[in-house]
C-alpha cells in the first residue's frame, strides 16, 4: 500500500515560537542577600560557626551557594555579617528612645527595659554572643562597623547620668560602661540560664509573671545603685585569707 504523507507542519508557527525569547526570571540582589542573611543567622544561632553549614543556608534561603560567596565571599565573612546585623538591630533600636525630655532615673529605667525585652524577643543574639564568646571574639574583632556602634549609646547613658548628678537623682561617679554591662549582665544571665533554673529550681523562669516580677525588682536594684547615699558610704574592710 503506498505510505500516506503527513500533513506538513506549519513551519511559519515553528519558526515563530523558536523566535520567541525565553522568560527571564528577574533577580532582585537586595531581596536575595536579606534572604541569605535571615538564613545565616537562623543557622549559626543554632549551630555555632564551626557547626553551620553554607548549602543549608543557601538551601534554606532558596538559593544556591554560588549566590552566597557572591553577595558575602564565604562562610567567615558572612558570619561576620551576621554578627553586625544582630548587633546593629539593637544598636538601631536602642537610639530610638528619646530621653531629652524624659526624667533621668525613667530613661535609665526605660533602657533597661528595652534591653530586656528586646533580649527576649531574640534569643538569637544571646546564641551568637554565646558562641562568639567561646571563641575569644575571633570573628567579631573582624568587624570595624561594631565598636563604633557601641559610642552613641554610651554617649546616651553618659548624658543621663550627668543630668541625674546635676539634680541630684543620682550619685556621682557612675560609669556609663559599667552600668550598661551591668544591665546586660542581668538580662542575658537570667534568659540564657532560664532553662537549667527552671529545672534546678522546678519553676518557670519564662512565665511572664516571673518575668514581670524580675524585672520589677531589677528596677529596685537599680533605684539602690543609681541613688545617693542618706550617709557616706563605709568602706568594707577586706578580710585577709589565711596563707
Amino acid at each position: 500500500m503506498p505510505k500516506t504523507e503527513k500533513p506538513a507542519a506549519n513551519t511559519k508557527a515553528v519558526a515563530k515560537k523558536a523566535d520567541k525569547p525565553a522568560a527571564r526570571v528577574r533577580r532582585d540582589p537586595a531581596k536575595t542577600r536579606a534572604s541569605i542573611l535571615r538564613a545565616a543567622i537562623a543557622e549559626f544561632a543554632a549551630k555555632g560557626f564551626s557547626g553551620a553549614r553554607t548549602d543549608t543556608i543557601a538551601r534554606r534561603a532558596k538559593t544556591n551557594i554560588r549566590m552566597l560567596y557572591h553577595y558575602f565571599g564565604g562562610k567567615d565573612a558572612l558570619y561576620v555579617c551576621v554578627l553586625e546585623e544582630v548587633l546593629a538591630q539593637l544598636r538601631h533600636e536602642e537610639l530610638q528612645l528619646d530621653f531629652d525630655d524624659v526624667d533621668p532615673l525613667d530613661g535609665i529605667l526605660s533602657m533597661f527595659d528595652f534591653i530586656d525585652n528586646h533580649f527576649l524577643k531574640h534569643p538569637e543574639l544571646q546564641q551568637l554572643l554565646a558562641f562568639e564568646n567561646l571563641n575569644r571574639a575571633q570573628h567579631l574583632k573582624r568587624s570595624t562597623r561594631i565598636p563604633q556602634m557601641a559610642s552613641p549609646v554610651l554617649e546616651l547613658l553618659r548624658k543621663l547620668l550627668k543630668r541625674g548628678e546635676a539634680n541630684k537623682t543620682f550619685r556621682r561617679g557612675i560609669d556609663p560602661l559599667h552600668l550598661y554591662v551591668t544591665m546586660v549582665s542581668v538580662v542575658d544571665y537570667g534568659k540564657s540560664h532560664g532553662f537549667t533554673l527552671s529545672h534546678i529550681f522546678r519553676e518557670d523562669l519564662f512565665t511572664s509573671s516571673w518575668q514581670a516580677d524580675h524585672r520589677e525588682q531589677m528596677h529596685q536594684i537599680l533605684i539602690s545603685f543609681l541613688m545617693p547615699p542618706a550617709t557616706p558610704a563605709k568602706r568594707v574592710k577586706r578580710v585577709k585569707r589565711k596563707a
